[in-house]
């Protein structure tokens, strides 16, 4: 005679019985998509902590200050670039993006819109379902497999990743990161190398010289 077994239903956690200290990690698995949809209106807006949502598993990470001014002067040095180009640009930050069709959601540390930053001019509330994916996404010290299969599916075309002063470059091609030494974004520049070096620079001289010299020299046509 064949046992029967009670049927698996994932538990709920309720946000308020989590406590996040800065640089943790929470994963709650088993979620449907309208579950996920609940706790993102749970958590609301104007918080520190970032989501990636994947095929009913959430991280919720509650970042380090540390980890914020490593993507945040990278997107001042994406700003300085793009302008010296003469290039239009929109900074969507960490805007939350998600998909249904997807099964996928994110909130990246910055993101931009480049390429397509005339069709976003006017967004006030993104919806994936009537607008691309962000060009460019930059994250600091990710090792969240859940979120890189979020950008994944969601097909963010460029993703980078700084960690332990390096610069890696992840290309979406044929539905699959790839790692390169350059950026479909800027061509041959040497971001990836570049970067790092302006970093270390910032943490010596301060952000706002670096990126006074940087504007200096691309004006002048100079080198990263």
């Amino acid at each position: 005679m064949l046992r029967s077994y009670p049927k698996f239903v994932p538990v709920l956690v309720a946000l308020d019985c989590i406590e996040l200290e800065p640089g943790s990690t929470v994963t709650i698995h088993g979620l449907g998509w309208e579950q996920f949809e609940a706790y993102l209106e749970e958590l609301g807006e104007g918080r520190s902590a970032r989501i990636a949502y994947f095929h009913g598993a959430l991280e919720i990470m509650a970042p380090l200050p540390a980890h914020e001014r490593p993507h945040r002067f990278i997107a001042d040095v994406v700003k300085a670039i793009l302008d010296a180009q003469g290039r239009d640009w929109e900074d969507f930050g960490s805007t939350t993006f998600k998909k249904k069709t997807a099964d996928a959601g994110l909130e990246p540390d910055t993101c931009f819109y480049i390429q397509n930053a005339q069709r976003v001019r006017n967004c006030l509330r993104m919806d994936l379902e009537v607008y691309p994916p962000p060009d460019l996404a930059i994250e600091a010290d990710l090792t969240s497999t859940t979120t890189l299969a979020a950008y994944q599916a969601l097909q963010v075309p460029e993703v980078w990743i700084y960690s332990q002063n390096r610069l890696t470059i992840h290309l979406l091609r044929d539905d699959r990161y790839e790692q390169s030494q350059t950026s479909e974004v800027f061509g041959d520049l040497l971001v990836a190398q570049a970067i790092p070096r302006l970093l270390q620079q910032a943490l010596q001289q301060g952000s706002s010289q670096v990126l006074r010299s940087l504007r200096t020299r691309l004006a002048e046509g100079k080198e990263l």
